[in-house]
């Protein structure tokens, strides 16, 4: 279900042809909206991107999609992969989205998009007698197709026009061209989009726009957004009363902070974490900038901390990030603890268009993980599109990967990245993609998993996703983690997560995959809540706290505050010791006053469990392991 983080901001002067933030353009004429897919971050389509856009339309229709001088906008739409919405003339031309069963970008026209691109490849041509139910949502028939380009193939994104060429629908090819036009029965496209195209005319034919044009439609929006920064930033500064930082990470965000600061307030400092995992144009960019402002750089680096955890907890991935806490979070402490012993104020570029939580973030708030910090975001309102007129108005000096095709920066192998972003980096940084792969490709066959858990991108997840379980399924590919004897020694790392997804979380692992079954079978995980298993995770939950227990090995408790995050990630490595390696003494039996323990060849436990955990702190095999 798509999400509203935030209003969408998306209209189009029709006049200049220009994309606009609000429902005036500069020029005076009234803008139209356009509907465009929540949460609606909208942002710059660059050259690498148009030219992409246009190389995947050609390949599939024959025909590219953008013509020179347009400006395009993008959308990220939800996906499970990397899906943009194309906005040009004012109108959603339809999605590029990164198909991961084939590994390439796929287009998605919707009709506007399709009259642009009829006439070249992929039509499919039916009887004037289907034309109207079709328009009006029914699916093509393969009786009532007249013709069909012969390159058609099963699965293939199609538009389907009339006898006199006129877009009526596009969807997704149920048989080849060749069974289309045997007339046999069954369902020859399936449409997605379907009706009377509305195409938004285009005035001034054949004049280039450029982004110094929105920028200019867009100055009147511009200047409110820029007035209000302003005087938020100084408002804070005085308020607070503490030395004044902004954390810049190298990214678009926290370079619009950076600047709105720069101009609002003489003395600050810039700081810098790095992780250890920064891409080489981002400490370029954090010490060119720097350098241009003539400001104190602070920076501390994690160093080879990453690579030097990585064989105690395996990959990281989205729901075991350990890497936040091992490279991020220390940096960014080292950072602020060696330069400000009381405390300070550090502006963060931080936006409620980036994520659920952030949405629901106030716009100044006190550090969770370093004391006597104060955390606060000048652009907490402000979309991607706002971001970028206001780097391109400034003539800043962004980060160049931004033109490279990547729609974010930050550490080159963060888990939640896309497979697009990752077979990009194949491309712009082969030596970083071919360390990481070889890593995974070495652990792969470690835990008794196929080199497609690798190609496939399987790795950033301990239980993929539906649609991926599904690619998996379809493709013959076996996820199941080959399980070891015994469980190796247990690291394990906790505080906040310095990034999108937040809370207080601690998270370990035991360097080998885990028997969940045999974990499961003697209930211990009712010591630390009420459980239930699925897909390759045993999860207890207790209140506000929870465990998860995944069969590569990998365990995230997360609870209200750090101290007791700790304690219960530590309980469950106890427990989850207990389960495997229980030799059926019976001592813990007379430690239990609930007779919730039995022993049936190894320990099991009941519903009558009042988790006081005695049983846990008498048993062998945690007292003298």
């Amino acid at each position: 279900m798509s999400q509203y983080l935030g209003e969408l901001m998306l209209y189009w002067c029709h006049e200049c042809n220009l994309p606009v933030l609000g429902k005036k353009c500069a020029c005076g004429s009234a803008t139209k909206k356009i509907d465009i897919t929540p949460p609606g971050d909208i942002r710059p389509a660059f050259p690498y991107d148009i030219d992409l856009i246009n190389r995947t339309t050609e390949k599939q229709f024959g025909k590219k999609l953008i013509p020179e001088g347009r400006l395009v906008v993008l959308n990220k739409a939800p996906y499970e992969d990397r899906m943009d919405e194309v906005i040009m003339d004012g109108t959603v031309m339809g999605s590029i989205r990164f198909e991961l069963d084939m590994m390439e970008w796929v287009f998605i026209p919707r009709l506007e998009g399709a009259v642009r691109l009829a006439g070249g490849k992929k039509c499919v041509v039916v009887d004037m007698g289907a034309v109207e139910l079709i328009k009006k949502g029914a699916s093509v028939l393969a009786p009532g197709v007249n013709d069909a380009d012969s390159g058609i193939v099963d699965g293939d994104e199609v538009i389907v026009i009339t006898p006199g060429k006129n877009v009526i629908a596009t969807g997704r090819a149920r048989m080849g061209a060749g069974r289309m036009l045997t007339h046999e029965r069954g369902m020859a496209v399936k449409t997605r989009w379907h009706g009377k195209p509305e195409v938004m005319g285009v005035p001034q034919s054949g004049k280039s726009r450029t982004w110094d044009d929105a920028v200019e439609a867009n100055s009147y929006i511009l200047d409110k957004k820029e007035k209000n920064a302003h005087r938020f930033i100084r408002n804070v500064v005085e308020a607070t009363n503490r030395p004044v930082s902004v954390s810049y990470s190298g990214g678009k965000d926290s370079l619009v902070t950076l600047l709105l600061v720069h101009d609002s307030v003489p003395d600050y400092e810039i700081l810098f974490a790095d992780t250890g995992l920064e891409f080489p144009e981002t400490i370029e960019n954090v010490r060119q900038v720097a350098g241009k402002l003539s400001k104190p750089l602070k920076l501390h680096s994690a160093g080879g901390a990453f690579w030097e955890s990585i064989e105690n907890f395996g990959p990281p991935t989205v729901e075991a990030r350990w890497c936040c806490k091992v490279c991020k979070l220390g940096a960014i402490t080292q950072v602020i603890e060696n330069n400000y012993e009381n405390g300070c104020l550090s502006f963060i570029g931080q936006r409620k268009y980036e994520s659920e939580i952030r949405a629901n973030s106030k716009n100044i708030w006190k550090n969770p993980w370093v004391g006597n910090q104060v955390g606060a975001s000048p652009i907490q309102n402000w979309t991607a599109l706002h971001v970028w007129l206001y780097l391109f108005r400034k003539k800043a000096s962004y980060n160049p990967l931004y033109e490279e095709g990547f729609d974010r920066i930050g550490c080159w192998l963060c888990p939640s990245a896309s497979m697009a972003d990752f077979m990009r980096l194949a491309h712009t940084h082969p030596g970083l993609s071919e360390k990481l792969t070889n890593y995974l490709i070495d652990y792969a066959a470690r835990a008794g998993l196929p080199v497609e858990w690798v190609t496939y991108g399987f790795w950033r997840w301990q239980v993929p996703p539906k649609p991926l379980r599904m690619i998996a399924e379809k493709k013959g590919i076996d996820l199941t983690i080959k399980a070891s004897g015994k469980p190796a020694s247990f690291t394990m790392t906790a505080g906040y997560r310095p990034c999108k997804a937040g809370g207080i979380t601690a998270e370990g692992s035991f360097g080998t995959p885990l028997n969940l079954s045999g974990i499961s079978g003697t209930n211990l995980m009712l010591l630390l809540g009420d459980t239930n298993s699925t897909d390759g995770v045993i999860i207890a939950q207790n209140g506000e706290e929870s465990v998860q227990v995944y069969a590569s090995g990998s365990v995230v408790a997360r609870s209200k505050d750090e101290d007791s995050a700790w304690k219960l990630i530590s309980m469950a490595e106890k427990t989850i010791y207990r389960a495997l390696l229980c030799t059926g003494c019976g001592v813990c039996m007379g430690q239990c006053g609930s007779d919730a323990v039995s022993i049936n060849g190894k320990v099991v436990i009941s519903k009558k469990c009042t988790r006081c955990g005695k049983c846990t702190n008498a048993c062998p095999v945690v007292k003298f392991r």
